[in-house]
């Protein structure tokens, strides 16, 4: 990892506001994240790539998302896309696609949002046929490379492959518009007639998948809960800054500064508690997902349980410190803080944005069963 990326995140928090008003590509942006090298940190040195240890690259999404939680998530879900490579491709596709990440310096996307079955897959004899459309694409728009899920006919169950992103008959469609979030090239995907070779497919449609394989939802779902954590950090520091730099202490609080206004230091006391117990867990769940992914194919059913509500456990605890976060910021910065040049109202759209991925209450749910009797949280795309 490079040892000072202080003058990065110095310059993408220096444009985070503005850049969030415009939406759209952040084209300069990730240019600067692939010339610092980030997006060699997973890829194995046989590959040509750093082979850093997750919980080492877990920790720099949270400090990217602290300044531009929109870069976190194409950071973070580039590499995603390549522990998916790592997790489910056999040896010949991991050195051509990994090492063609570090020959041809490009960004990995995705069109493999699980709760849509706009893309199917049927039968060739060279492979599989792409026809449909998918949505919530993220990191597509800009990309060297695709990893996609489609339906196959028989069944209804999914294929896994990787494709270049510039191949005829694929449209990456500008239709992002949410509330936050809004620099993630998250929009829908387009698939007319694209063949997907077999050579590519990582994952036929009748492929029985092991307790390794599904740890790839286990990432995603860490890769979210830190960049929760990340929003909430950038939250506090920003009214950090402002309380210790512009801030006034109320008329009755008696005192000279709003540093020393009472209720600011309950608040910020509060803000402290719910990012520590955070951080702690999201370290403890990277150490797990580590050791699980040293375990490769031997990763047993328990184990795998065992990562996925660690897992869960922080991304509770980090959905729940980045709202709070991102909404007591205004309780501290009061009136002034509003001016819209500040832009502080990113991190609550950015984080309620993302805390709607999948819902709380079912993953609170499945720690209960784990819990209360025992059951294994299920492997499917959510845990």
């Amino acid at each position: 990892m490079p040892d000072d990326l202080a003058p990065l995140l110095a310059e993408l928090r220096r444009t985070a506001v503005e850049r969030d008003k415009r939406g759209g590509h952040a084209a300069e942006e990730k240019a600067l994240l692939q010339a610092a090298g980030l997006l060699r940190l997973s890829i194995p040195k046989v590959d040509g790539g750093d082979e850093r240890p997750w919980p080492e690259i877990f920790t720099l999404v949270r400090r990217v998302a602290a300044v531009d939680s929109a870069l976190a998530h194409l950071l973070a879900f580039h590499h995603l896309q390549v522990a998916t490579l790592r997790i489910y491709g056999n040896e010949a596709q991991q050195r051509c696609w990994l090492g063609r990440t570090i020959t041809a310096g490009g960004w990995w996307g995705n069109a493999m949002n699980p709760l849509d079955a706009g893309l199917t897959a049927s039968d060739h004899p060279d492979g599989y046929l792409l026809d449909g459309t998918k949505g919530f694409c993220s990191g597509a728009r800009g990309s060297r490379f695709l990893t996609l899920t489609a339906q196959h006919p028989a069944g209804g169950a999914f294929i896994i492959g990787v494709i270049d992103t510039d191949r005829p008959g694929i449209v990456i469609n500008d239709d992002w518009d949410p509330i936050g979030q809004r620099q993630t090239d998250s929009g829908s995907v387009s698939f007319h007639q694209v063949l997907l070779r077999r050579q590519d497919v990582l994952r036929p449609h009748a492929a029985t998948l092991s307790p390794f394989h599904t740890l790839r939802n286990s990432f995603g779902q860490l890769i979210l809960a830190n960049l929760y954590l990340g929003i909430a950090i950038g939250a506090r520091d920003e009214a950090r800054d402002f309380a210790r730099q512009r801030a006034r202490p109320w008329i009755a609080a008696n005192v000279q500064q709003a540093t020393e206004d009472p209720y600011t230091l309950h608040r910020f006391g509060e803000i402290h508690v719910q990012i520590a117990a955070a951080d702690a867990l999201a370290e403890r769940a990277a150490k797990a997902i580590q050791a699980s992914f040293e375990r490769g194919p031997e990763l047993t059913e328990r184990e795998r349980a065992e990562t996925a509500a660690a897992i869960a456990e922080a991304k509770v605890i980090a959905h729940r410190a980045g709202l709070f976060a991102s909404q007591e910021l205004f309780e501290v910065v009061g009136a002034r803080g509003t001016h819209a040049s500040l832009g502080y109202d990113r991190f609550w759209r950015n984080v309620r944005t993302h805390t709607l991925h999948d819902p709380i209450d079912y993953k609170l749910a499945m720690l209960g069963r784990w819990s209360l009797n025992g059951e294994y949280p299920p492997p499917n795309m959510y845990t």
